[in-house]
């Protein structure tokens, strides 16, 4: 496929399992285009995805600060009981001298899960209000970057087998911030692998298109 200038990179879109470079062809709303060679969803078109992205950013923002703040388990043990949450559970591993592995979970699982989000928040915000082109761009550039660095699925998955191994030796009883933990894995995974970055950036490319189109109009 010949490219002939920059500008004719927006037209591309590349496959997110095999690479293959498709030219970008109008679909209509509710439908999604496919690859012509592993048939994998390559984009959707949803005319509400800023909506929809802003509603679900601010959930998924509220479940991750319940999560972080409220008792994630109680453990009985011989009559007494210990409250544990995620930032306690963070400090023990300062406190007993595991530095860098205290400094990873706190990039994995509390900044960059949060950074994401909020990433995500303002760049729906932004093409639901239409402004801020540039900004929105490198506000997407940025999130790119940092979706592959979010791990809040595996250290639920690793809650979960820390549990069922003291279930044995203790009586564990689930609080607030474990239930809310799982509805936001759901939902970062929900929006992280459901909706595409190619789909937000067409998304961008018809909201500033169409308020470039308005200008010279007027």
């Amino acid at each position: 496929m010949k490219i002939e200038n920059e500008d004719a990179l927006d037209e591309l879109v590349l496959c997110p399992q095999c690479h293959t470079l498709h030219r970008e062809v109008p679909i209509k709303d509710g439908s999604k285009a496919c690859c012509s060679e592993c048939g994998s969803v390559m984009y959707r078109y949803d005319s509400r995805l800023a909506e929809h992205g802003l509603a679900l950013s601010i959930t998924a923002l509220i479940f991750f600060f319940v999560a972080n703040f409220f008792p994630l388990v109680k453990i009985e043990l011989l009559g007494s009981e210990q409250f544990i949450t995620i930032p306690k559970t963070i400090m023990s591993l300062f406190d007993n001298g595991f530095f860098i592995v205290g400094m990873l979970c706190v990039f994995l699982i509390f900044i960059f899960p949060v950074m994401i989000f909020v990433l995500y928040l303002l760049v729906f915000l932004l093409l639901k209000l239409g402004i801020g082109e540039q900004l929105s761009k490198e506000l997407l550039v940025l999130l790119s970057h940092l979706k592959p660095w979010s791990m809040s699925d595996i250290f639920l998955v690793s809650i979960l087998v820390a549990l069922v191994k003291l279930i044995g030796y203790a009586q564990i009883h689930m609080g607030i911030a474990f239930w809310a933990l799982i509805v936001f894995v759901l939902l970062d995974i929900y929006i992280t692998r459901s909706i595409h970055i190619a789909e937000i950036w067409m998304l961008r490319k018809r909201v500033f298109l169409k308020e470039n189109s308005m200008g010279n109009t007027l």
